[in-house]
């Protein structure tokens, strides 16, 4: 089947695709999106996760042809071009990054969970991010990274009334 997407702000397309591949197939193998990482293909270990038209998805268990016609934005797409978003800025900044397989996951997850809660407890850190394993550290350079991203977010942010005009939801994918 030829699946036609839009990627990261880009409509896309690309033949050859078995309908029936996953979504985080299509992705690698497809459209030269390396960021998502095939560690579980059973939606355990997060290492995947994007957003499909808005919403927080494992990508291995999304079928390419349940894809068709949506919008899907990878870890590759919360930059701005060559400058890092700050959830990305933060990993690298906290040292959240070790052997980097489970990293894009953790970035996309971090990210809907700031685009939700703009300074979220560290249980509701935890919470959010439980679905995301890594098997290189103990998770607390990952929490520091979250941490300094909602830092980073509210400083950028501006202030209307000394109220937040608008913030990490804005943000999020539509």
């Amino acid at each position: 089947m030829r699946l036609t997407l839009t990627v990261n702000g880009e409509l896309r397309e690309a033949d050859g695709v078995w309908e029936g591949e996953s979504l985080l197939t299509a992705l690698g193998d497809h459209l030269d999106l390396p960021g998502s990482k095939n560690a579980c293909e059973q939606g355990e270990c997060g290492s995947c996760s994007v957003y499909l038209d808005g919403e927080l998805v494992c990508a291995c268990l999304v079928l390419a042809g349940q894809a068709e016609g949506r919008a899907v934005v990878t870890v590759e797409g919360l930059a701005d071009g060559e400058e890092l978003h700050a959830v990305q800025r933060a990993y690298i900044a906290a040292g959240a990054v070790q052997c980097g397989f489970c990293t894009p996951g953790l970035i996309v997850a971090s990210h809907d969970l700031l685009a939700r809660n703009a300074s979220p407890s560290d249980a509701e850190i935890r919470e959010a991010l439980a679905g995301n394993l890594c098997r290189c550290t103990g998770y607390e350079k990952i929490l520091d990274a979250v941490r300094l991203a909602a830092e980073s977010l509210a400083a950028e942010r501006p202030a209307a009334n000394g109220l937040a005009a608008d913030g990490p939801a804005a943000e999020r994918p539509a």
